[in-house]
């Protein structure tokens, strides 16, 4: 897939002109274009072309009308169509001598994370039993609202939406229905959590979407509400929904400083949480903040200490090696950034009230 950035002047109709300079020759460059995207508001088309390489995309676009694109990704088709609806061009296009397709390719990502708190007093399986059951009631949820899942696991759901205000309105929806859940099954050993962003398929970025899922996810970190969207989601909400604001102790509005701030911390925490020597002074020269500003905004947004929170974090990655079998105890808790798996095995009941030889059994 590629991205093309347009001029202020381009028009649907001349993206289709240009689209069919490329069927013409595309087959000199064992190439095939199977459809594209065109966002007149931002100005940008994205092409989905099979090919053997980026240089033969490349070439077809400079010899059919000289428009190479500023971006080219490898993409699976199938994960396209979960992410955008098609991989073909749609049917009321088909017909017309230009196939005109004027089809925004921005789309609103949810993220949404179960994450287990304690297996102190419930059965593994049964815990497993209850994650389902929430999860067949979200995956209800997101039909009524047009949701496309793109990705579910036992740690949550990735979801694709082609309108900002049925994302936002099914976040709510699926927080509420979470609540009440809990509260007649009495389940507290779960926390739910859904980062909103809104983004385009092709950056620089080597997969699709991959900066809007990536800060989606990590705005799950955040502790403040278990709704978290963007700036850019909130305002594109109200420009949809003239009038509506929306309820600030529904969610958290994340602001571009937040923004910044959360992208450092999970991009250091994510690339050294392994590593055993790592100290608190290392989130500090890393992120580029002083001491107390580090621990104020870790604990306003993640409600945790720095050291707490990277504990959890480590303690969380390990539990999903524990699930996966992934190595045994004692790997895991080296691979974990634990210098002993004693100490590891501590930490682990302290937070989730079960020894880990004790959860791998079960």
């Amino acid at each position: 897939m590629d991205r093309h950035v347009v001029s202020e002047t381009v028009t649907a109709e001349f993206v289709a002109q240009i689209h069919q300079e490329d069927l013409k020759i595309q087959h000199k460059f064992d190439c095939r274009g199977l459809t594209y995207w065109f966002d007149d508001a931002r100005k940008t088309a994205f092409c989905l072309i099979e090919a053997p390489d980026r240089n033969a995309i490349n070439e077809m676009h400079h010899h059919a009308h000289g428009n190479v694109p500023h971006q080219i990704i490898e993409v699976d088709k199938t994960i396209v169509e979960s992410f955008l609806g098609r991989i073909e061009d749609p049917e009321k296009a088909q017909n017309t001598t230009l196939n005109i397709i004027n089809d925004t390719a921005f789309r609103t990502i949810m993220v949404v994370t179960i994450e287990n708190h304690s297996f102190k007093y419930f059965d593994p399986h049964s815990v497993h039993s209850d994650l389902q059951q929430i999860y067949k009631q979200i995956i209800t949820i997101l039909k009524s609202f047009n949701g496309n899942i793109v990705q579910q696991s036992d740690d949550g759901l990735l979801i694709s939406f082609r309108k900002v205000t049925e994302a936002v309105l099914c976040a709510l929806k699926i927080h509420e229905n979470y609540r009440i859940f809990r509260t007649q099954y009495q389940i507290n050993f779960t926390e739910l959590s859904i980062g909103l962003n809104a983004g385009i398929p092709v950056t620089d970025k080597k997969s699709i979407f991959e900066d809007t899922i990536k800060l989606a996810q990590r705005m799950c970190f955040i502790s403040s509400a278990e709704i978290v969207i963007t700036t850019e989601v909130k305002q594109l909400f109200e420009s949809e929904n003239f009038g509506e604001i929306l309820n600030e102790n529904q969610m958290h509005m994340l602001t571009p400083m937040e923004e910044k701030f959360l992208i450092s911390l999970m991009e250091f925490t994510e690339k050294e949480w392994q590593n055993a020597e790592m100290k608190v002074e290392d989130f500090e020269k890393n992120i580029g903040v002083s001491k107390s500003k580090l621990y104020r905004e870790m604990i306003r947004l993640t409600g945790k200490s720095p050291q707490v929170f990277l504990l959890h974090f480590r303690l969380r990655k390990s539990l999903q090696l524990l699930q996966t079998l992934k190595g045994n105890i004692s790997e895991v808790a080296f691979d974990s950034g634990f210098n002993s798996p004693s100490y590891y095995a501590r930490c682990f009941r302290k937070k989730y009230g079960i020894i880990p030889s004790a959860l791998v059994q079960q």
